[in-house]
């Protein structure tokens, strides 16, 4: 068995603000996506617009869960002394980002 220990508070807190700031980024998707489907007026039939909402605030339900499961796995390492996991939680927040972004640009463009 793996002998637990306190890890320095420091490094607790530190985990706790990046799990907080992946929750105001979700958030942030949270509102993007529900304001793109109802303020955005990209084409007659608004497909566009539903497109971007759909993709944001299903990665903020992804950022969500995945920020709460890296806080997880980050306290675990910290207390049994070992590395802290790789995420690719920052690779996927940033693609969906900028590929939301393109369609928001070439819609716009296009119309």
């Amino acid at each position: 068995m793996i002998e637990e220990q306190e890890p320095d508070y420091r490094f607790t807190l530190a985990n706790e603000r990046t799990y907080l700031a992946y929750l105001r980024t979700a958030l942030a998707c949270y509102a993007g996506g529900l304001s793109a489907v109802q303020f955005l007026d990209l084409g007659p039939d608004r497909w566009p617009a539903r497109i971007i909402g759909v993709v944001l605030v299903t990665a903020g339900i992804v950022i969500t869960a995945g920020a709460f499961r890296r806080w997880q796995q980050n306290l675990a390492a910290m207390r049994q002394g070992g590395p802290l996991p790789v995420t690719r939680l920052p690779l996927m927040l940033g693609a969906t980002i900028a590929t939301v972004g393109l369609i928001g640009l070439l819609f716009s463009l296009w119309r």
